[in-house]
């Protein structure tokens, strides 16, 4: 039995599927936040001790490695979630203390470094010329690629998420339930959406998804939403899932990822709810099975992938929810999301490993540790393979076999 430290995340616990199992323990900073966003209570300590049984790392312990391409650093995350973004051949990545690092995606050569003087409490997001970040104050900072700062905007509370840039509109994700429309030129307000906020919810880093002209975002108590992206009006609003059982706990199935879409659907996964998917125009739902994820799901032209709780990876049909194929015995009973990489899968997972599946049947075919710190936002897929950063601030590049 191997013990690791963890520092201070915001993490959803695995309090229901652990009950009765002790080896393993990855219950991190869990926070309930009330309607305005605001801390209730904390349940576990800050530097929780995450115990696990060898027996399932052993198992892996024989699969090929994957290739590492580079390795750069950056400072240490203690509550910040950040992840790396590609963007013009390049990658982007932040760090709590408010750097922003720009390397080469082939060589990790480092091509520039700032210091943004705020904390970070997300990034990075990249587009429209810009290099987008959010503070733990509610502001929203925009740079051009050669690092010279554009403009910094106020929002209602902390950013959430890495802000999206499309059609000269960013979108950022609130702590307290809203998304903003900024404009990408001034980072002056077009629009804002306000969503369900009930008494009690999770606090997680689900952000929003921009695609085709159009933003999808997930909310507590299992709504998804769809507005428009040029003028925040609202084309549809869903149920992915709804409230059960008798405690406030019992009943809490908030959607805490981003949504997927393609040209037909939009999918999104539920805590303790339903995974489903509608339809892209009118949010009628096509399918819908059981499942709970905290940590979010990925597409392809065929299948669709969740890291359910428990360090389960499940693929179903895309347009019918027919289970493909699960795999388990992980080693990390906390996974994130997964990311699509050509025709494989790769997901990182609590105890800084990454691991590659085939699309079509689940097989592993390459697995590799980091630096034995946690990974808690999925992988960021490169044109030969993805980019994983750890809360030591460890950015490691593979390529894909």
């Amino acid at each position: 039995m191997r013990i690791f430290k963890v520092s201070r995340l915001v993490l959803l616990p695995l309090l229901l599927l652990l009950a009765g199992c002790g080896t393993t323990t990855d219950l991190v900073n869990f926070k309930w936040l009330d309607s305005f966003g605001t801390q209730v209570s904390e349940l576990f300590d800050s530097e929780e001790e995450i115990e696990f049984d060898e027996d399932e790392l052993a198992e892996l312990e024989d699969i090929d490695s994957a290739p590492l391409l580079w390795r750069g650093s950056v400072e240490e995350s203690e509550e910040a979630v950040l992840s790396p973004v590609f963007s013009e051949g390049t990658v982007y990545v932040a760090d709590e203390e408010g750097g922003i690092t720009r390397f080469n995606v082939e060589t990790g050569e480092q091509i520039w470094h700032i210091d943004t003087e705020h904390e970070l409490s997300s990034g990075v997001g990249a587009g429209n010329g810009l290099v987008l970040v959010g503070t733990f104050k509610g502001e929203v900072l925009a740079f051009d690629e050669a690092g010279n700062s554009q403009w910094k905007a106020q929002v209602s509370s902390e950013v959430l998420s890495a802000p999206q840039t499309d059609n000269d509109v960013v979108v950022v994700r609130t702590v307290d339930a809203r998304v903003f429309g900024l404009d990408a030129l001034d980072g002056s307000r077009k629009w804002v959406y306000q969503g369900a906020t009930p008494s009690l919810t999770v606090r997680s880093h689900a952000g929003a998804l921009v695609s085709r002209g159009a933003v999808f975002a997930g909310f507590a108590g299992g709504k998804l939403a769809a507005m428009s992206l040029f003028n925040g009006d609202v084309g549809w609003e869903a149920a992915v899932s709804q409230p059960r059982g008798v405690t406030e706990l019992e009943r809490m199935t908030d959607i805490t990822s981003i949504p997927v879409a393609d040209e037909q659907l939009v999918c999104a996964v539920a805590y303790q709810g339903r995974i489903a998917c509608f339809d892209l125009i009118d949010g009628n739902q096509i399918w819908a099975r059981e499942a709970t994820s905290s940590a979010g799901l990925a597409m392809d032209t065929d299948y669709i992938y969740v890291s359910e709780e428990g360090g389960v990876v499940v693929a179903y049909d895309k347009r019918s929810g027919a289970g493909v194929w699960k795999r388990d015995r992980l080693g990390s009973k906390k996974l994130t999301a997964p990311t699509v990489v050509g025709p494989y899968i790769v997901v990182a997972d609590f105890l800084g490993y990454v691991t590659i599946f085939r699309n079509y049947d689940g097989s592993i075919i390459a697995r590799s540790a980091t630096d034995d710190s946690a990974i808690i936002t999925a992988p960021t897929a490169l044109p030969d393979g993805f980019v994983v950063q750890t809360i030591e601030g460890g950015v490691y590049a593979f390529s894909t076999p």
